[in-house]
């Protein structure tokens, strides 16, 4: 396997992965190739796909608002799941954040989603209880 910067060339290929991941919440609005794209650019160097034979088996979107970093979309092929390839993403997008001097880091997992919350609490990430996240839909 090779974890290299996600680019936005691989969209269409990262995309039917997160389609075909259950537990990935994909949004119209968000998750556009446009809107990937802006994210790719305000938040250079990463984001990472995972390659294995020049196909993806793999990707995390990652960001930064210069105090704490987010991870979205973390998905590994099932084929190539419990093989280190997710625990490999997010620990080079953690190396990327700690050298950007960020020293905190978010996820959101869906509720209903027990493998993803099983994932990150063997890899050390704590949920919190006492946070609600709260959304507006502020699209035209």
């Amino acid at each position: 396997m090779e974890i290299i910067e996600l680019t936005i060339k691989n969209y269409e290929e990262v995309l039917s992965l997160w389609q075909s991941t259950e537990g990935v919440g994909l949004d119209k609005d968000s998750d556009t190739k446009e809107r990937i794209g802006i994210y790719l650019q305000r938040n250079p160097g990463l984001s990472f796909a995972a390659f294995e034979k020049g196909k993806v088996i793999g990707a995390v979107l990652c960001g930064h608002d210069g105090r704490r970093g987010y991870l979205h979309h973390l998905t590994v092929a099932e084929a190539h799941r419990n093989k280190g390839n997710g625990t490999a993403l997010v620990d080079k997008v953690i190396s990327k954040l700690r050298m950007l001097g960020i020293r905190k880091c978010n996820i959101f997992v869906f509720a209903d989603n027990a493998g993803g919350q099983e994932f990150w609490k063997r890899n050390g990430w704590t949920e919190r209880t006492d946070l609600k996240v709260m959304s507006k839909s502020i699209s035209p």
